[in-house]
């Protein structure tokens, strides 16, 4: 598996905000082809939009705090044969310009790419109205929408890349803080792929966004226990590769799923639609579980809500004691 992610990381880490991924990505994107344009909401350097604009500024469009006229915009740009880039932060796009969304592009399916940044409680002491927990699962029931959760700056870089190239509507979450980088430039991604970064017998732990990090950690903390777990990350969210999924699951038969967003119709919501239909086993679910968020400082506020490596590990014990109880019995 050396050539999924840095097994170093977990000594000596670097970290940089997912979002610096997105923007040179999208600068990237833009180089390659012309048909790339952008628009904001009056964040184009919390987007990290900027590179794109100071390197094209006529094919940046600020359309200021104006979210849902945001999108509109850009199905009105997919309509001329152009592919847009829309972003803001995510409490507000699809937060608040929901309807549009739906309706001018997932409807019509136009190749929008829909960028929500500071998703989730790492975005910290903007509290509860900024922490976008709900995305994932607003934007999953979409029809057409492809939903995207990098794991880091690198990750995401890829995936900018990728979603140009991608002729459906996409919508690509990332986090605000700085967080630890795994991958590499050699990394594989693609759109609607997992990957099993780590192979185990004993329970699998399906994990998207930058959770796959702790995730990672909670591997060695797991392995002095005993307990050998197998991780697959989930860039892709929607469609979801059920294949890779399942097939780790035969041979574990119980998961744990981490994401950090509502763990109601988000990634817990769909791997438990996937076991229902093929494979029942054992789950449990590790996410923000039904409320708000709240002010603090990111790391506080992982450990507070349960999402880092000593909780997956004390969430891979009890998952591992329901299952060992149903052989038992």
């Amino acid at each position: 598996m050396e050539d999924l992610y840095l097994h170093d990381f977990k000594k000596d880490y670097l970290e940089e905000p997912i979002r610096k991924g997105f923007g040179r990505g999208l600068l990237k994107a833009g180089q390659i082809n012309s048909s790339v344009v952008a628009c904001c909401a009056d964040l184009t350097d919390s987007t990290q939009m900027s590179l794109f604009a100071d390197n094209f500024p006529d094919r940046f469009f600020e359309i200021g705090v104006a979210e849902q006229n945001l999108v509109t915009v850009g199905s009105g740009l997919a309509a001329g044969g152009k592919i847009p880039f829309v972003s803001s932060y995510a409490a507000f796009s699809p937060g608040r310009n929901y309807e549009q969304i739906r309706t001018t592009i997932s409807l019509n399916n136009r190749p929008v790419k829909i960028v929500g940044s500071h998703s989730g409680i790492s975005v910290g002491p903007d509290g509860a109205t900024h922490q976008m927990l709900e995305d994932i699962t607003l934007m999953r029931v979409l029809p057409n929408m492809v939903v995207l959760a990098p794991g880091d700056s690198i990750e995401a870089e890829k995936c900018t890349i990728a979603m140009a190239s991608d002729n459906r509507p996409n919508y690509m979450r990332l986090a605000r803080e700085a967080t630890g980088i795994f991958t590499t430039t050699k990394t594989p991604f693609e759109i609607g792929k997992a990957y099993v970064y780590e192979k185990g017998n004993d329970v699998t732990v399906v994990s998207t966004g930058s959770m796959t990090f702790q995730a990672l950690l909670a591997v060695d903390l797991l392995y002095k226990d005993g307990i050998d777990v197998e991780v697959i990350h989930v860039p892709t969210i929607k469609p979801l590769d059920g294949q890779t999924i399942l097939k780790s699951l035969a041979k574990t038969g119980a998961v744990v799923t981490v994401e950090e967003g509502q763990i109601n119709g988000g990634l817990g919501g769909a791997v438990a639609e996937l076991i229902g239909e093929n494979l029942p086993v054992p789950l449990f679910r590790v996410g923000v579980k039904d409320r708000f968020g709240e002010s603090g400082e990111p790391n506080q506020l992982l450990e507070h809500f349960g999402l880092d490596a000593e909780h997956i590990r004390l969430s891979v014990h009890h998952i591992m004691e329901r299952k060992n109880h149903g052989n038992k019995s």
